[in-house]
């Protein structure tokens, strides 16, 4: 069973000079459900949401994350909840993601000293012999589902990587999303599987295609998102059915 933001989250919402309808509180824990995803194995996540309007209304959310052995800090100000809330929630995936990556090194380190260390990644898992297998079947949903651990960490890459690109960037939310160029990377990442890098971890070899998946993009916007389109509905056809 998959486990839900309430499962997974302790989140607490305090408002000052302000209040959140219950219509803006569900939105915003629908929106927790990635963070969710990222901190369901730590044995502590409590989230506060702090929102406050003074008089010169302009709305400030800070969003505290307790995690073991530290408390993450994101804080961001807008003349409207939701978009302050959302970059807030940004910047604090990405600074859990720094978290995760330090934890990661300090716990290869001790196995390195205790001689039991094995090449495992500590935050997300990536099983090749999946994806050999997916792409000799031209399976594109199985190459997806053995990427699934990794999604989350290119799906927030590619966020800060858009910002590099003003003019590309501008379109995101105006007929183009994140979510189309994370598929335009596993699309490229399935159309090139054969060359890629053997010597680098899955992360890497993906980043690396967050370039091309985003020049692509701006040259043919209709033909790669016909694309994109139709590799989503490959991703999301049923076991065993062909999509229509």
């Amino acid at each position: 069973m998959t486990a839900t933001v309430e499962d997974v989250l302790n989140v607490e919402f305090d408002t000052h000079e302000c209040h959140l309808t219950e219509a803006e509180e569900d939105k915003c824990r629908e929106a927790l459900d990635g963070l969710a995803r990222q901190v369901e194995h730590f044995p502590v996540s409590d989230l506060r949401i702090y929102v406050e309007r003074p008089r010169s209304n302009e709305v400030t959310v800070k969003l505290t994350l307790l995690l073991p052995g530290t408390t993450l800090v994101a804080e961001d100000h807008d003349r409207l909840f939701q978009p302050a809330f959302d970059r807030a929630l940004n910047s604090l995936l990405h600074e859990l993601e720094g978290y995760k990556d330090r934890l990661g090194r300090v716990e290869e380190r001790q196995k390195v000293e205790k001689g039991t260390h094995q090449e495992v990644h500590a935050v997300a898992l990536v099983d090749f012999a999946e994806l050999d297998q997916a792409v000799a079947a031209g399976d594109y949903s199985a190459f997806r589902l053995a990427l699934l651990p990794v999604e989350e960490e290119v799906r927030m890459r590619i966020g800060r990587w858009t910002q590099r690109y003003p003019e590309f960037n501008a379109l995101i939310g105006q007929g183009i999303e994140i979510a189309d160029v994370l598929e335009e990377v596993f699309l490229l990442a399935f159309e090139g599987y054969q060359d890629r890098p053997l010597d680098v971890p899955a992360g890497t070899w993906l980043e690396n295609l967050i370039d091309p998946a985003i020049k692509s993009l701006e040259r043919n916007p209709d033909e790669e998102l016909e694309n994109v389109n139709m590799a989503r509905t490959m991703r999301d056809a049923p076991e065993g059915k062909e999509p229509l």
